[in-house]
């Protein structure tokens, strides 16, 4: 096996298996679950593994090469209208591309699949556009995310409720495994051609900014949809006797996910030949790279959604119906948490995010450190969702004033940790947030008998609101730390004056 394939299954492997040992340890001690539904679990559970080592590996030589050569190229065009265009197109094709966004849309039953994938697609294509303006004119992240998010505050008091939990989980599902390789690589590419002391800083912030279109374009959406009137098909759990069962149904259903993926990795094999023609960029052996990197992705995204939707998921919500029927269903509330902060110390797409943190910050926030912020910060964040469930609370009483919270924070800490929390906000809630906490969620919401739309989603929303916190709070407690030592410093003999500032990046 190639050996960057097994890294990448092994990191895989280890995001999966927590849930896999959760989900034993349930089906055992809480609720009982047939043998043949445990098998299907556990064969989709290695098709994710799997999946997910190919995709990630396909996206890393593939998406980021792409992305990075695009950045570049986008900071010598001087055309404006131009550049717009491209980090459009580009925020669009990516976006549609998005398994994340693929599961979610599976699982609204209020919007057509292809209308909702297209109109997060569309403000993810805006907002890419809006990001790249902010770094070509070095316009404020903070002050740039106060206005958008003011906007989405005000908005969101005057669109139907059922649709607010959806357009906050919009956003947290755009930027996954294979849209945030390619836009931090195009953010890294756009801050490259610039030589002041802020570039570094400035290449975080696209993944935040990407992450506001789909909100605020599916609270738009809201307005023509009426989600009160759908009726939710989940996905069952399949009837299985013998092993021959469980091939018989992954072999059904793997013919759909061939064409539906080939179809949408299509367009980003045809940005791929524009580009190369138009720039002649790559070296025959990068354009040979690139391309098996492509492969990869589609075996990987093929594998990664059949094992979801037809084995994975399914127990989610099997699970969420039975533990909400206990008498001690509050149980979900502990489980929740253990799953958040195991889940997000493996997420592909925060693995990321960390390294490059670490790289930017020459080691000064190391990935340990980024890490153990993330995973106290979604482990309450799971735990605040399963509550919500339980009781009914509306999300706008806990992710409204927790973004003005997240808002006002990013006043006073330094400036390149708020680009890197609000970053972190959409990485945290990955493949494994709609792939099972999801699922896991509305299950807990049929069998209580609620709301669907407004009390089941809100998962993936909260799972990206609290690192926001969680990060701006490392920054505040980094920045105190380097004004000590500064302190200290200054009272030693000797020329101590070099130390580094994140308030410029440098």
């Amino acid at each position: 096996m190639n050996p960057k394939l097994r890294e990448k299954t092994m990191e895989s492997l280890s995001a999966v298996l927590p849930i896999t040992a959760i989900v034993l340890l349930i089906s055992v001690f809480l609720v009982p679950v047939e043998l043949g539904s445990i098998v299907m679990f556990i064969t989709g559970a290695a098709m994710l593994i799997i999946g997910m080592g190919f995709f990630q590996l396909g996206a890393e030589i593939a998406m980021t090469p792409l992305g990075e050569g695009i950045g570049v190229q986008i900071a010598k065009t001087k055309t404006l209208p131009l550049v717009l265009f491209i980090g459009f197109l580009m925020g669009l094709i990516i976006t549609v591309s998005e398994p994340d966004l693929q599961v979610l849309a599976r699982q609204v039953p209020a919007i057509p699949n292809m209308v909702l994938i297209l109109t997060v697609a569309v403000g993810v294509g805006l907002f890419l556009a809006v990001a790249i303006l902010r770094i070509r004119y070095k316009i404020s992240l903070s002050v740039l995310l106060m206005v958008l998010y003011g906007v989405l505050i005000v908005a969101s008091f005057f669109i139907p409720r059922e649709f607010l939990a959806v357009a906050f989980d919009s956003g947290g599902v755009t930027t996954g495994p294979m849209t945030v390789p390619f836009i931090m690589a195009l953010g890294v590419g756009l801050a490259s051609m610039r030589s002041d002391k802020n570039s570094a800083s400035d290449s975080f912030g696209l993944v935040a900014l990407s992450s506001v279109g789909p909100i605020l374009a599916v609270m738009l959406l809201g307005l023509f949809f009426r989600p009160t009137e759908a009726v939710y098909d989940g996905a069952a759990m399949e009837n299985v006797l013998t092993t021959r069962d469980v091939v018989v149904v992954f072999g059904r259903d793997l013919p759909h996910y061939f064409k539906e993926v080939c179809i949408s990795l299509l367009p980003i094999a045809v940005v791929f030949l524009l580009f190369q023609l138009l720039t002649h960029r790559y070296q025959k052996r990068q354009i040979k790279r690139i391309a098996v990197g492509i492969v990869y992705t589609y075996i990987g995204l093929v594998l990664f959604l059949c094992g979801v939707n037809v084995g994975f998921a399914p127990v989610g919500a099997f699970l969420g119906s039975a533990l909400a029927q206990l008498p001690y269903n509050w149980v979900l509330i502990p489980i929740g948490m253990i799953i958040g902060y195991y889940i997000v110390k493996a997420e592909p797409a925060i693995q990321v995010l960390n390294h490059q943190v670490e790289t930017v910050t020459d080691g000064a926030i190391s990935v340990k450190a980024m890490n153990r912020a993330m995973s106290l910060g979604v482990a309450i964040s799971v735990g605040l969702a399963m509550m919500r469930v339980l009781t009914g609370l509306p999300l706008g009483w806990i992710i409204l004033p927790g973004y003005v919270i997240a808002l006002v924070m990013s006043l006073f800490v330094p400036r390149m940790f708020v680009g890197i929390a609000f970053d972190s906000g959409g990485v945290a809630s990955g493949p494994m947030t709609s792939t099972f906490l999801l699922p896991l969620s509305i299950g807990v919401c049929q069998a209580l008998g609620g709301n669907l739309m407004t009390d089941a989603f809100g998962v993936v929303a909260l799972v990206a609101l609290t690192p926001l916190i969680a990060i701006q709070l490392m920054g505040l407690i980094y920045r105190a730390k380097s004004a000590k030592a500064a302190a200290h410093l200054a009272q030693l003999p000797g020329d101590c004056d070099t130390v580094f500032d994140f308030e410029e990046g440098v």
